[in-house]
Parts: C-alpha cells; structure tokens; sequence
C-alpha cells in the first residue's frame, strides 16, 4: 500500500513537471528577459503543484497555479470547501520563494 502510495506520488509529481515544460511554450511570459527568472517562477509553480498533490486535494485539477517574476503566486480556479482553499493558500504560502499569494479561487460543489 506505501509502495502504491509512493508510485502513485511519483507520477502526479513528474506529470507536474512535464506538464510545465510543455505549457511554458505557450505561456505568455516565455519570452522573459531573464530565462532564469523564468525558471524560477515555473519551479515556484511546480513545487506548489506537487504539494496540493500530496495533500489529495480532490480539487486540484481546477486549481491553477501561476508564479509571477517577482514571486508572486495567483491561484485561480475552484475548490469543493473553503477548507480546501485554504489549505491551497496555506500551501502556496508556505513555498520557499513565495513573496505573497493573490487567492481567486471560489467554492464550486458541483465539480
């Protein structure tokens, strides 16, 4: 059961970044001065990723993550409880390189 835990764990997180290395070639801001600050921003994002995995939250496909150059989180999208975008912000927060979290997320019961 750990093992299929783990397994499990390892897949959501490589799908995370595999998923960001492809979606950073349509993304607005691919075209930083800076390619460094770019990665940055997408390891902020993919870290915040990987932990609302962890977490199970059941929402995390509705949830989108974006990391601004200057470290800035913005979390869109919505979440079955107000517990659950909590935990989300508390998470964001939480992230080594975050300087502040901007929270758009709405309950939505239905998804």
């Amino acid at each position: 059961m750990k093992i299929k835990k783990m397994v499990i764990t390892a897949f959501i997180v490589t799908g995370s970044l595999l998923g960001s290395v492809v979606l950073a070639a349509d993304d607005v801001d691919a075209d930083r001065a800076h390619p460094r600050a770019f990665v940055r921003d997408s390891a902020i994002t993919t870290k915040i990723k990987s932990k609302l995995a962890t977490e199970h939250l059941t929402s995390l496909g509705r949830i989108r993550v974006d990391t601004d150059e200057n470290g800035v989180v913005v979390l869109k999208g919505s979440a079955r409880t107000q517990a659950a975008i909590d935990k989300a912000v508390e998470i964001a927060r939480s992230t080594e390189g975050v300087k502040d979290v901007e929270n758009h997320l709405v309950i939505k019961k239905d998804d």
